[in-house]
Parts: C-alpha cells; structure tokens; sequence
C-alpha cells in the first residue's frame, strides 16, 4: 500500500473512527436526500394525525401538530450539515490567517497576534453567538460565524506553535535559500506538514457546530421557527415529554450521535496522523513480554 494511502487505511482499521465515518457518512447521505426527496412536507400540518405512535406511514410517529417527524428530521439533517461545513470553512481562513500572521510575521506584530488570540479565547463560542444573535438577530448565518470565529481562534492557537516548529526545518531553510518567499513556503512546506493537526482540530470545530446549532435553536438564538433543526425540533417536544416520550428520542438521538460521531473521527484522525502516538502503538504491539523462569 502506497504511503498516501496508509493513514486512511489505518483510520477504517480504528473501530472508533469507523463508527464516526459510518455516522457522518449517514448523515450526509440523508442531507442530500432529503434536497430532492422527502416522505412527508416537514411544514405540512394534519391534526387528524396528531401525536402518530411509529408505524405505517410514519415510521418515527408525529408531532403535536400532525407533522412527520421522520421527515423534520431528515429536513434537520441539512441544516446540521450546511452549519458544519459553513462553520467549518469559516474557522479554517480565520485559524489559518492567524496562525500564518503569528508564525510568519516580524516579532511584534507575532505577539500582538498572540495576545489577541488569547483574549478571544476568554469567550466561549455560546456567548459569541448570543452576542451577535443580540445585534442582528437569530439566524443560521449566526450560529454558523459564531462558531466560525470562536473555533478559528482555537486553531491558530494549536496551528501557530506546529508552523512555528515547521519553520525551522531543513526543508523550509532549504526553500528559503532557494529564493522561495516566506508565503511560497508556508504553502509548500508548512501548511502541509501542519495538515494533521490542523484536520483534527477542524473536526472538532465541525462538531462543536453541529452541538452550538441545536443548544442555540433550543434557546431561542439558532435557526428561526421557519427551518428545520434538531435543536428546534426537540425545543418544541420537551414539553410534552411526560405524556409523548418517544418523540423527543428521535431529535435528541441524531444530535448525540452525529456530535459522537464527529468527535470520535476527530480523535481517530489524531491518533492516526500523531507520530508519537503511531510509534508508542507500534512499540506496544511488538513488544513481547519476557518469561521469568
């Protein structure tokens, strides 16, 4: 097996993160699905149906309003999914600016960099988002910067010291005597080295989205009444947990399983591109034990 290929492979081999791949490769797949087909219109009311126990045609029942929560759910399914990307593009030009400005740049403006992230970092990601919902209202869009901005911080914070080390390698003096710019460099040399931490710390930021998204939608701050969303939908059931519990499993179960699912690809992504980690699991695994007469 070529070496571009073995740390996907080792990835599938990690029971863990082939869980995760599983899960978001499912819930992908019924985002995509639910652009071109659903069972049901999720705005779609029929109170003769009201509170529908699972069966035929409502394979997970409805709600109080007649609406099939098989369909709210798949519907859900793209927003999870626009939020995830969206938050996870934005945190990536925020977390690679700051991590090449703190890196690449003369010492104070380094510093200046340095502190500024830190301050950022004060604020959790939840405060953020209420904070701009505040000024411009809920939104998608503000789940989705809020989150952006408050990962982005926490990856140049983790990128900054990996490009910092990057730096002084053979290969990037090298390049640099070679007449290559600092930024001719960074994209070479640096960003490709720095890629596995920084893919696992995207990972994460994707599943803090997906989790912010329904924590924000549930408290009034996310997705407005209009679309589909996990947070919203298990906002609208918790009330009648008491007399329809099984309703309220549904959302709660998509949101557990795709934030287990984003994390735990996260933390194979760590294990499999983390040198000291492969090398401690192949000295674990070779090491044969002696026997003591």
């Amino acid at each position: 097996m070529t070496r571009r290929f073995a740390w996907p492979a080792r990835l599938w081999a990690l029971s863990t993160s082939r869980f995760g791949i599983i899960v978001i490769a499912i819930v992908g797949l019924v985002a995509v699905i639910s652009v071109f087909w659903l069972p049901f219109d999720p705005k779609s009311v029929d109170i003769a149906n009201r509170w529908a126990p699972p069966g035929w045609p409502h394979v997970l029942g409805t709600d109080g309003s007649g609406r099939d929560i098989a369909s709210l759910l798949m519907a859900g399914a793209r927003t999870t999914v626009w939020v995830a990307l969206g938050a996870g593009v934005i945190a990536t030009l925020i977390g690679l600016a700051l991590a090449a400005l703190g890196a690449l740049t003369v010492r104070w403006v380094r510093e200046s960099i340095a502190v500024f992230v830190d301050i950022l970092i004060a604020f959790p990601v939840l405060l953020i988002a209420m904070m701009i919902s505040a000024v411009w209202g809920g939104s998608l869009w503000v789940v989705i910067v809020s989150v952006g901005i408050g990962f982005g911080v926490n990856v140049a914070r983790v990128t900054r010291p990996e490009l910092r080390r990057v730096l002084h390698s053979d290969f990037v003096l090298a390049g640099r005597a070679s007449g290559l710019s600092p930024w001719q460099n960074l994209w070479r040399h640096l960003l490709p080295n720095v890629a596995p931490v920084f893919i696992v710390q995207l990972s994460w930021a994707m599943a803090v989205a997906v989790l912010a998204e329904a924590g924000l939608s549930y408290l009034g701050f996310g997705a407005p009444p209009t679309e589909p969303s996990w947070g919203l939908l298990l906002a609208e059931l918790q009330s009648f947990i008491s007399v329809h519990p099984l309703t309220v499993v549904w959302p709660g179960l998509a949101i557990t399983l795709t934030v287990l699912g984003l994390n735990l690809l996260g933390d194979g992504l760590r294990d499999v591109t983390d040198p000291t980690l492969s090398r401690r699991g192949a000295a674990a695994r070779t090491h044969v034990p002696e026997v003591v007469a």
